[in-house]
């Protein structure tokens, strides 16, 4: 942000007249209650952007929805919603048209983790992996995206994983899922290519969410990891905003899992099987 625009917003602050962001764009950010998608929300709130917040829970959007306003005085929009439900997309864009909010970068963050081998996992885990991560995602893309593409203009921030990149064991469903954010990202990517839409797809590692917290909890492996394999969740976010701004099709945070990724796009098909599958069973 420029010295003169933030100089801008301390004056219409000060004098009380802070009804709308400095930049005049808003953001929703899905998935925003914790983790990823809450050091996202504090990413553009803190550049100037009016957020939409779009989580279940309502009671930690409301939370959040009076840090940033406090913190960074910009608008926040609460929308609880379970984006893994048939339909809740479309209703989220229906609400937000009637009271004439323009979206112009979404950010799609919500996801879930499920954890262990594919024959141990219920019938209706992986179904809510589905529902949610790819299901849920696209529902999201195809309720907000149209608009931007019609105006010419817009922003979009796809969460997905360095699970992306490679099958890995113990987390089937959910790198598989990952895997198709990825594919679509790059596919939007280029046949938006020119129209003043960018869609831009986070891969991050191993980051110290809740997410995690909850997966360690289920399995001691993951919280014998060693720390360099961890990311700083809003060092990750810091740079997934960057690269939303910038238009960079594809981020990924850190040198190793940059390596890894690179590693994974040169290397047979059946080699990187191999390793998965090591990495799943000593590691995951």
């Amino acid at each position: 942000m420029t010295t003169s625009t933030s100089s801008t917003r301390k004056k219409r602050v000060a004098a009380g007249t802070a009804q709308s962001s400095v930049n005049n764009s808003t953001a929703l950010v899905t998935g925003a209650s914790s983790g990823i998608g809450e050091a996202l929300a504090h990413c553009f709130a803190n550049e100037g952007f009016d957020v939409i917040l779009v989580a279940r829970s309502a009671d930690k959007l409301k939370a959040l929805a009076v840090e940033l306003q406090q913190r960074h005085h910009v608008n926040v929009q609460v929308c609880a919603a379970d984006l893994a439900r048939s339909g809740a997309a479309e209703k989220l864009a229906e609400t937000l048209g009637r009271k004439k909010t323009h979206v112009d970068v979404l950010v799609n963050c919500a996801g879930v983790l499920e954890q262990g081998e594919f024959t141990a996992l219920s019938v209706a885990k992986h179904q809510n992996i589905i529902d949610l991560n790819i299901s849920g995602l696209t529902a999201m893309l195809s309720a907000f995206v149209p608009a931007m593409a019609a105006r010419g203009s817009g922003r979009v921030l796809n969460v997905a994983s360095i699970a992306a990149f490679q099958p890995i064991p113990t987390l089937a469903s959910y790198a598989a899922s990952k895997a198709y954010v990825l594919s679509l990202s790059e596919s939007l990517a280029e046949e938006l290519r020119g129209s003043g839409v960018t869609v831009t797809t986070l891969c991050p590692g191993i980051t110290a969410t809740n997410m995690l917290k909850q997966a360690a909890g289920a399995n001691d492996k993951l919280s014998k990891l060693p720390g360099f394999l961890i990311s700083d969740v809003q060092e990750v976010a810091d740079m997934a905003f960057k690269a939303c701004m910038a238009g960079d099709a594809i981020c990924v945070p850190g040198a190793i899992n940059q390596v890894a990724m690179i590693a994974s796009r040169g290397t047979p098909k059946w080699l990187v099987r191999r390793i998965g599958g090591l990495f799943g069973r000593k590691a995951i």
